[in-house]
């Protein structure tokens, strides 16, 4: 099964030139990348074309749209329907997948159901750091992961080196507004369609990623955990504009008292 990675990016090229990096480190290659792209300048569309030329049996895309804002919901559409793959992981440029990131979003991937994986956060030092070297060793970042969690660079370690099963405990009973983190989150390509992908009436930062699991939710596509097996490295970077936060989670909160989700 062709998988379709779609990788949400603008504006910060030596942050999704690891997160690239990692992905063609992967263990499992059977999947494409779909670089979409909010409005960067030319740096960013220069890097992925140098990945393009001397990169083979990976295919990768590029889709940029106009810098209007923050309309992430929109490239992201765009991106969907640039997709081959019958399964999608939605992934953010400034995020480093660890080697087995896409077999464990293929281990856990089931019919009807949608995976919210989480995250683990570097630290200021340790994100510059990275993009600088420009060159990705993830086994020095695992090895050294204690270090860096004990001197703060890391906020946990411990899932770099424990992975749990796919198991009945990952499993939501119901929809809950927490850990759902749109940098991690894998669905079938159907199940978005037949929702109409993300509402495009919420723009700017926040919360397109929870409107997304509550809308699919109520088409009865079921929540599943990726803790504890599909953790990306979140590299920091100072907070976007968060205008918009209030107004789109009003959005989604309308949605939710007007509509009920299958139980």
């Amino acid at each position: 099964m062709l998988i379709s990675v779609i990788v949400a990016t603008y504006n910060w090229p030596s942050a999704l030139n690891l997160c690239i990096q990692s992905l063609l480190l992967q263990n499992d290659k059977v999947f494409e990348i779909i670089i979409a792209d909010d409005g960067s300048n030319k740096n960013t569309e220069e890097l992925v074309r140098e990945f393009q030329k001397k990169i083979s049996g990976i295919n990768i895309k590029y889709l940029w749209q106009e810098d209007l804002g923050f309309r992430k919901t929109l490239i992201l559409n765009k991106a969907i329907k640039m997709t081959l793959g019958d399964y999608i992981i939605f992934l953010d440029g400034d995020c480093i997948t660890q080697p087995d990131f896409i077999e464990k979003h293929r281990m856990l991937s089931q019919a009807k159901t949608i995976v919210t994986g989480s995250r683990i956060l570097l630290n200021e030092s340790l994100s510059q750091k990275l993009c600088e070297k420009n060159y990705l060793d993830f086994n020095s970042i695992k090895t050294r992961s204690l270090f860096h969690r004990l001197t703060g660079r890391m906020n946990k370690f411990m899932p770099l080196w424990i992975k749990l099963p796919s198991s009945l405990y990952r499993n939501y009973n119901q929809f809950v507004w927490r850990r759902i983190k749109g940098c991690n989150m894998a669905a079938w390509k159907n199940d978005i369609i037949n929702i109409n992908g993300f509402s495009e009436d919420i723009y700017g930062w926040g919360h397109e990623d929870v409107d997304l699991v509550f809308r699919m939710s109520l088409s009865g596509v079921k929540r599943k955990s990726g803790a504890w097996c599909t953790e990306v490295l979140h590299l920091y970077h100072t907070e976007n504009n968060k205008s918009q936060d209030k107004i789109n989670s009003e959005i989604v909160k309308k949605r939710m008292l007007q509509l009920k989700p299958i139980e």
